[in-house]
């Protein structure tokens, strides 16, 4: 970029963010649409974060080879116009699309495409340092990336993998400026740099990050001039801005505040059914929790019915295992939820010798996809404590709550709250339930949960070229985590937001993404 084009910038960037130092926005620029996120990102490298609070900024400021069609989870062409799959389902060759830059100024081509899946998975290139990269798991199949000229790019892997194109589409795949990482090194999380429909402009730790219309985006210069995220953890503090004004959209609105949105003109509720789960993690390896019949005895205790109907007032359904219902094709739908049954829980703990030491339960005050985790984990603890199963909870801030969890809770918590929202069947099982997939393996295995049928089933799976076979594999695997009950299964949600009526083309998408580009304010 020319040094007077990017003073420019700057100036047009500084004016727009001086407008938003009234409390309600008053002056924010017509054309610039404020999004109340639920937290802070962690990082703006989509290779080092999990959460799909981060996700939802990644997605519009980057593109991936593939992305998701609207209103579905298929895929289709992005940064990459076509490809071709060998016999064996073990080379993918792509066609690049000519002519994209990235923001920065530096050429999208196959090298940088190469960078980037090498950054991630090779622990001997020079900006690999620049991770973490927690969920390379998913292209962990992939032996080698070559750039056969400019725009092809071939990967090879080391088995058929059929979730391959859909996590190219995830934002872990999401391609990155090799030049702003080899720039700003192990800072590249604050200095992004993409390809997609927003540049970034500015992030202020703890009150926003701002991302510029990208005039020369290849699908077409979106109608936003800018976006500003607002992170606001307190659900209340959120609503409150969506009120007066403050905010033009609001995600994740708490169940209880839908229905004075629904009934007020000034504002749209938008609601979407996905692939999620809302669930807690047990501890496998130590406690009361190694013992399966302790585990099943707290699927029992807990009254989830009530959680959906009264704590969520019915913005979801009761979960019955490890995957969401709304991957129609793998879910098994032989599996019911356990019921509601403290005698029985008693029963089981009394069969186990469960001695009524105090568990300790991890809850977060807030974060992507958690569900009034506050409220959840208070009724929860008294439904353990009914059957005999005295609880203290921690509760944590987003982050700090997922920088305690996600290195596995051997030596701090019994139990944690979590949520997944996913875009394949494999994912969450494979990245949370295989024994591979403990915390010092890389993995999300928190509760250190090993079942060797279990791990063979979904090897099988995510390397089978059929459909049906795979259906065949996952629901063999839920049958089994059921029983085996290394979760307490609790819900699987309605995602949902608000806009302002003057917010037009927005919706929401079953991957709980905001996909920005098409958005435009009146």
């Amino acid at each position: 970029m020319k040094p007077v084009i990017r003073n420019v910038l700057a100036a047009i960037v500084s004016a727009m963010l001086l407008a938003f130092t009234s409390p309600a926005f008053a002056q924010t620029p017509p054309n610039a649409l404020v999004v109340g996120q639920i937290a802070e990102p962690k990082s703006l490298d989509p290779q080092a974060v999990t959460a799909v609070n981060d996700f939802r900024i990644l997605v519009n400021v980057y593109d991936g080879l593939t992305r998701y069609k609207e209103g579905t989870l298929e895929v289709e062409p992005s940064l990459a116009e076509s490809w071709d799959i060998s016999e064996d389902g073990k080379t993918y060759t792509f066609k690049l699309r000519s002519g994209v830059v990235f923001h920065d100024g530096s050429p999208f081509n196959a090298e940088a495409v190469k960078f980037n899946f090498d950054r991630m998975l090779d622990e001997k290139h020079p900006y690999h340092d620049t991770g973490p990269f927690p969920l390379a798991f998913f292209f962990s199949s992939v032996e080698k990336v070559t750039a056969l000229d400019d725009l092809t790019v071939e990967f090879k892997l080391s088995e058929p993998y059929a979730p391959f194109l859909s996590n190219l589409a995830y934002p872990t795949g999401l391609i990155v400026s090799p030049t702003a990482v080899q720039e700003h090194g192990k800072d590249f999380g604050r200095h992004p740099s993409g390809t997609g429909a927003f540049k970034f402009a500015e992030w202020q730790a703890n009150s926003r990050v701002v991302v510029t219309r990208n005039e020369d985006y290849w699908d077409g210069a979106p109608p936003l001039e800018a976006v500003v995220y607002r992170p606001i953890t307190d659900a209340n503090t959120r609503i409150a801005e969506m009120l007066s004004g403050g905010l033009d959209v609001m995600v994740e609105v708490p169940p209880d505040s839908l229905k004075q949105f629904r009934d007020d003109p000034t504002f749209t509720v938008q609601e979407q059914i996905g692939p999620h789960l809302w669930f807690l993690i047990l501890n496998t390896r130590e406690g009361p929790f190694a013992n399966k019949q302790i585990r099943q005895a707290v699927n029992y205790a807990v009254n989830k019915k009530a959680l959906v109907e009264n704590v969520l007032q019915g913005t979801a359904e009761v979960a019955a295992g490890p995957t969401p219902p709304a991957f129609a094709w793998a879910y098994n739908e032989d599996l019911d939820p356990y019921a509601y049954d403290p005698d029985r829980a008693r029963q089981l703990l009394k069969e186990a010798g469960y001695d009524g030491k105090e568990l300790t339960f991890y809850v977060t005050e807030g974060g992507s996809g958690m569900l009034d985790p506050v409220a959840m984990g208070t009724a929860i603890q008294a439904d353990l404590e009914a059957v005999g199963m005295p609880t203290k909870i921690e509760t944590y801030e987003w982050n700090t709550f997922l920088g305690k969890v996600n290195p596995g809770l051997e030596g701090k918590a019994d139990m944690a709250e979590m949520a997944w929202m996913t875009n394949d069947p494999d994912t969450l099982p494979f990245l949370t339930l295989r024994t591979e997939a403990f915390p010092d393996k890389g993995g999300f295995n928190s509760g250190y949960y090993s079942n060797e049928k279990v791990d063979e089933l979904l090897s099988e799976a995510r390397a089978a070229n059929s459909q049906e076979r795979r259906a065949e594999l996952y629901k063999e695997m839920q049958t089994i985590v059921h029983d085996d009950a290394p979760w307490l299964f609790v819900a699987n949600w309605k995602q949902n937001a608000v806009t302002r009526a003057n917010v037009e083309g927005f919706k929401l998408q079953p991957s709980f993404f905001l996909m920005l580009q098409d958005v435009a304010k009146q």
